[in-house]
């Protein structure tokens, strides 16, 4: 959508909306051709009590295992698990709407990618902004990975130079498997309830999510052109399988998009596209000294500074 367009229009729930749906629209476009096989496959549902959305999956790709593009909208009563946790009284209405990204390549040296952006609105006028973008390679490479936090704080910079310093700790700390005492992968950024203030607009907030969903595709693309061809067997699939077990357990024990659509009645098929489509859970599994494998574990901490002068 014209940037110039959309900066001369007040921003309400109603661009935001579209602006998402647009989103939603143009990235399963170009995973498509990214893909060059697969398309995505779309069902739209209503949620009782409020809302609904537009689930797309795209599965068995050449390049994709699976993966999804989930656009959402609900809205009504707000759960009273909800009003616990945002210390509000029973009895408010909100509003939520965002598109969540996951991606499950076949090749295990392509990175796993995850992205959302959202907006959520109450019937007190209290709205914010949150999302974030993160990366959790099976075999992390220092380059990559400088390459993409790189892009990422190129891109914080130019709405506000706090902004990847304070969201990429965000993400460190959020993106932690506790019981496993290792971070999900290399991490991103990460934010959450990003609102108004004396020095900053609904239209500056705006500006910084739509431009961190736009830069979704640019930067998996080169990360998928990359790695895409690489040759891989038995050992490297059975070590993605393993990553991909801790990926599900984050996401299972720890995420707070899964814990809110189970909070609110979502679609459960939606809610759970974010697993992988094969992950293996080995008993007491060891990685062996020196490998790639045990390198990858080794970088899999809080803190790291991934962009190299």
């Amino acid at each position: 959508m014209n940037h110039l367009i959309q900066a001369a229009v007040k921003v309400d729930k109603d661009i935001i909306l579209q602006t998402f749906k647009n989103l939603q629209d143009d990235i399963c476009q170009k995973i498509e051709l990214l893909d060059g096989s697969a398309r995505f496959h779309e069902d739209q549902w209503d949620r009782p009590g409020g809302g609904g959305g537009r689930a797309r999956v795209i599965e068995n790709g050449l390049v994709f295992e699976k993966g999804g593009v989930n656009f959402s909208h609900v809205y009504g009563a707000l759960p009273e698990t909800m009003s616990a946790g945002l210390k509000l009284p029973s009895g408010h209405e909100f509003l939520a709407t965002g598109v969540s990204i996951i991606m499950h390549p076949v090749n295990p040296y392509v990175p796993i990618i995850h992205m959302n952006v959202r907006y959520f609105e109450m019937s007190n006028g209290d709205k914010w902004f949150g999302g974030g973008i993160d990366l959790t390679p099976i075999y992390v490479d220092e380059q990559q990975a400088d390459y993409f936090h790189r892009s990422i704080k190129r891109l914080c910079d130019q709405h506000d130079p706090n902004y990847y310093p304070a969201f990429k700790e965000w993400a460190d700390r959020y993106f932690y498997i506790k019981h496993r005492q290792e971070t999900r992968g290399i991490g991103g950024i990460f934010f959450d309830r990003l609102r108004v203030d004396e020095n900053t607009s609904i239209e500056k907030l705006f500006d910084f999510v739509k431009d961190v969903g736009d830069s979704f595709v640019p930067i998996y693309s080169q990360l998928v052109e990359e790695n895409k061809h690489k040759t891989y067997g038995e050992a490297e699939k059975e070590w993605q399988y393993v990553r991909r077990s801790r990926y599900a357990e984050f996401n299972l024990v720890y995420d707070r998009g899964t814990k809110f659509g189970l909070d609110t009645n979502g679609r459960i098929e939606s809610i759970f596209m974010s697993l992988p489509p094969q992950a293996k859970w080995l008993y007491n599994y060891q990685v062996q000294p020196g490998s790639m494998e045990a390198r990858t574990l080794s970088l899999l901490k809080k803190d790291v500074d991934w962009i190299k002068e």
